[in-house]
């Protein structure tokens, strides 16, 4: 007789093959697998500023310089700088106005020296927040420059590139900044703040790198002759944080993008405490961050599954909403037909022939030129159970696939039974339960039984 072990392992033969780590190589194809994500943010980074008024123009880093040209040479004021999330877009935005109207339709104007006679009095134009347009494009920007900073964030928090020494020990740490962040908070009492509150943390550090090679105190910013006399101070005075009041540092925190207008330290100085307002449960502008969907012929990426759907069409004449609607596919089923489409892409093989290649820039060429984009896989490779379960753990398109019971094969499909009584999913037969009579139900209720013995 054969042993269990035996039999338990013709099992996983025949199955699988089960790793060490827990992970389960199926038809060459070693789970789970992960599309790829967004980037870091390109910071939007003009060669020039230019006037809003004349040609010219000044490096991106000369803000001041421009403003002052501004004033000077055209009378022309922006106020309230601070409010300005993105000076570069700001600037660029009212260049175009600018060039389509005057500046006398866009901008208000304040007198100057209104006690001295008129030939004495100046005028200037002033581009503010109190102008509707001024408002929303500031409001605008600062909307945008949260949602890039979120996206930096979220980059940052899954990236495992990061490799960096400590700034006070041998210590060298790999993958997630935490830890690194961590180990400097908990053994060297060095905080520059939680992990999850900061953004653009390697830019932070290097900041903070060359501060301290030139021997500058990160606290009260005082130099050093060395490295010594710099460790010295900073252990004897406790200055084991950077300067708050320094403004370069607000860039790299969360809390300086939250909310228009307001930087840490107004945030910080608001006391909400018994302040139970109705209006701070609506969550009715709440933006959530967004998913992107992949292709699944190529990287390309998409905010939603519409406009995923449009790039298939127009780039690979691939229909997948056309394809629903003509084989009459339910929810499930679009689900195992896209992980089918993933592990085969995956595999660099053409599911309409079987033709293998060495890339999948091959393996797209071929299909498009054979036309098999257009022809959808036989149903009998990709209508099995395994396909239930996702090639990609993160893969967005799934979630975005259509569930209506108007398309679904039952209501549509061309192999759909017209039985009011039966329906079919993949083929299984489900048979509803009949609905037993009312007036049976009050002949044979128990309360009946009750009224009698009581009377």
């Amino acid at each position: 007789m054969t042993s269990s072990r035996t039999r338990h392992g013709d099992c996983r033969t025949r199955c699988c093959s089960v790793h060490t780590d827990g992970k389960a190589l199926i038809d060459g194809l070693l789970e789970p697998l992960n599309l790829p994500e967004r980037g870091p943010v390109q910071e939007y980074s003009p060669a020039e500023l230019p006037c809003l008024l004349c040609p010219e123009q000044v490096a991106p880093q000369d803000t001041q310089g421009l403003l002052h040209h501004m004033v000077l040479a055209h009378n022309l004021l922006i106020a309230d700088m601070g409010l300005v999330a993105d000076f570069p877009r700001y600037i660029h935005y009212w260049k175009e106005r600018f060039r389509k109207s005057t500046v006398e339709d866009l901008c208000s104007v304040i007198t100057t020296n209104r006690q001295a006679p008129k030939e004495e009095q100046e005028q200037l134009w002033l581009l503010c927040d109190t102008l509707p347009e001024d408002r929303q494009l500031r409001e605008r920007l600062q909307q945008q420059r949260l949602e890039e900073v979120l996206q930096q964030q979220q980059w940052e928090r899954q990236d495992i590139t990061f490799s960096r020494e400590c700034f006070f020990c041998t210590d060298h740490f790999t993958g997630n900044r935490a830890l690194l962040l961590n180990h400097m908070a908990q053994e060297h009492a060095f905080s520059v703040g939680l992990p999850d509150n900061i953004v653009s943390c390697s830019q932070l550090l290097d900041l903070l790198q060359s501060k301290l090679d030139n021997f500058q105190c990160l606290y009260c910013e005082k130099m050093f002759k060395d490295k010594s006399t710099l460790n010295s101070h900073m252990r004897k005075k406790q200055h084991r944080s950077i300067n708050p009041r320094n403004k370069d540092y607000d860039k790299f925190y969360i809390i300086n993008y939250l909310e228009f207008g307001k930087k840490w330290k107004d945030v910080l100085s608001e006391d909400d405490r018994g302040t139970k307002d109705e209006a701070d449960d609506d969550w009715s502008d709440w933006q959530g961050f967004p998913e992107c969907a992949v292709c699944l012929f190529c990287d390309a990426m998409a905010e939603s599954t519409e406009k995923l759907h449009e790039h298939m069409q127009e780039m690979h004449e691939f229909d997948l909403p056309r394809l629903r609607h003509e084989l009459g596919l339910s929810f499930y089923q679009q689900v195992k037909l896209v992980n089918f489409i993933r592990r085969e892409v995956y595999r660099k093989r053409c599911y309409a022939c079987s033709s293998s290649f060495s890339n999948r820039n091959e393996l797209v060429t071929h299909m498009t030129s054979s036309g098999h984009l257009g022809s959808p896989p036989l149903c009998k490779d990709w209508d099995q159970p395994q396909y239930y379960f996702p090639t990609y753990e993160n893969d967005t398109l799934l979630y975005g696939l259509s569930d209506s019971e108007d398309e679904s094969p039952s209501a549509t499909g061309p192999s759909a039974d017209n039985a009011p009584s039966i329906t079919k999913e993949d083929g299984v037969p489900v048979i509803a339960e009949d609905i037993p009579n009312p007036t049976d139900l009050r002949q044979q209720s128990v309360l009946n039984n009750l009224l009698k013995s009581s009377s």
